[in-house]
């Protein structure tokens, strides 16, 4: 056992990736998503950027680490991934990573019994899909597994039906 002179915490700060291997760093981020961690790849993530602001695979990983915390802290987190997305040089990935957000967002609220919520997010979901699948490669099929995947939970349940059939007063309303 060593011998512990105690840490004065007050004066405690990261530390910078410097020259280490910024690739393994984003593979263990990697794996601690797929073991359902997703602050650990969170902070792994963190410090990647602290050396390469614009690293294109950290900031997917990063934005799709926060949407994996939406299941219980969606509101915490959603205005941070929809940035960390728009950081992304490829608008193709922009639209779709961004639909991803709104779908896991809608998944979030629908759990919660926020139906309403859960209709506008997939309304916003489905938009970026259809915008990705345009602005993507013809082969790829993410955006159409993306978009079949919230046309089936909208048909899974009635209620988000419902309240996508619902006036919404905020958008368009005749009269005076």
């Amino acid at each position: 056992m060593g011998h512990n002179q105690g840490i004065d915490i007050s004066s405690v700060a990261l530390k910078p990736l410097g020259g280490k291997n910024l690739e393994a760093a984003l593979a263990k981020a990697d794996q601690y998503r797929a073991l359902n961690e997703p602050d650990e790849a969170e902070s792994i993530c963190r410090d990647v950027l602290t050396e390469d602001p614009v690293n294109q695979r950290c900031l997917r990983t990063l934005g799709l680490s926060l949407t994996d915390m939406f299941a219980h802290e969606w509101t915490r987190h959603f205005d941070e991934a929809i940035q960390v997305f728009e950081k992304l040089t490829s608008p193709y990935e922009v639209a779709y990573y961004s639909g991803v957000a709104w779908e896991r967002c809608a998944k979030a609220q629908l759990a919660h019994d926020q139906a309403r919520n859960a209709a506008h997010s997939l309304e916003e979901a489905l938009a970026l899909f259809e915008k990705a699948q345009e602005l993507g490669p013809a082969d790829a099929p993410d955006p159409v597994l993306r978009w079949n995947r919230c046309v089936r939970a909208i048909a899974l349940h009635p209620e988000l039906g419902r309240a996508l059939r619902a006036e919404h007063p905020h958008e368009f309303q005749h009269g005076d």
